[in-house]
């Protein structure tokens, strides 16, 4: 079997530096800490969370490999607040898929928001995004996300390479079991380059300018056959300036 490609991970200082010229950057477990000034086992002890993700319901091609959650808040300067209930919402332009329909998940779990873990994460990525583009309010949508392979398949990115129609993207890897694939790729918006990498320890994280680059995550197969329960979990936040999306926008 081939060896995937690691992340190049960068120091958390240069996280903003990185994403100015680059677009992207990558930091370790160890990494994500210390820019959050909290301990890895901090964040370790949102995990379980991710075996009590309902169904996804609004899948169209069919699957039934996505399980999720989804919160929405808004962060200024160090202040996070958790809106009412949305649903969450991408016009066709950015997502062929599912675009132009209002998903409704279940939100987080109130045991994981009220961890003193998520706002500092909140707060600390909004932070990088205001050094980039001015301090400002931040609207920020949660999913927590389980890719499972009981089907056969599973697809991280069924739309494909994409943007999603906001300044920032995270993705955070948050556990990876019996599974092979799941190859993280990002390229140019207006370029041929790229790079491919697979995340394989828990609490890796990509960041993103949506504006200039494209992602997409390959889908995921059994390990070993005899064994289809595998899965794939990430945290993705996506940051948003001036509101957050939605048929009015």
């Amino acid at each position: 079997m081939t060896q995937p490609l690691a992340p190049l991970f960068i120091e958390p200082a240069r996280l903003a530096d990185t994403l100015r010229h680059t677009g992207q950057s990558a930091i370790s477990p160890a990494g994500l800490g210390s820019l959050l000034g909290a301990d890895v086992a901090d964040l370790m002890a949102l995990r379980p969370s991710w075996n009590d993700l309902p169904p996804d319901a609004y899948l169209r091609d069919g699957g039934r490999y996505r399980k999720r959650r989804h919160s929405c808040f808004v962060v200024t300067g160090e202040k996070v607040e958790q809106v009412p209930h949305r649903a969450h919402w991408q016009p066709v332009e950015y997502n062929a898929l599912h675009g132009g329909l209002e998903r409704w998940f279940e939100p987080m779990a109130p045991s994981v928001v009220a961890q003193p873990v998520w706002p500092q994460l909140l707060r600390r990525l909004a932070a990088t995004c205001s050094a980039l583009k001015g301090e400002q309010p931040w609207y920020v949508e949660a999913h927590q996300f389980r890719i499972d392979t009981t089907d056969g398949i599973g697809r991280p990115t069924p739309e494909g390479a994409h943007r999603d129609g906001v300044d920032f993207v995270v993705v955070a890897l948050i556990d990876r079991s019996g599974v092979k694939g799941g190859e993280t790729r990002v390229f140019d918006a207006n370029g041929p380059s790229g790079t491919r990498f697979t995340m394989t320890e828990p609490w890796t994280m990509l960041m993103l300018d949506d504006e200039r680059v494209i992602h997409e995550t390959t889908p995921i197969q059994p390990l070993d056959a005899s064994q289809p329960g595998g899965h794939r979990d990430t945290l993705v936040l996506t940051f948003r300036a001036g509101r957050f999306q939605g048929p009015a926008a």
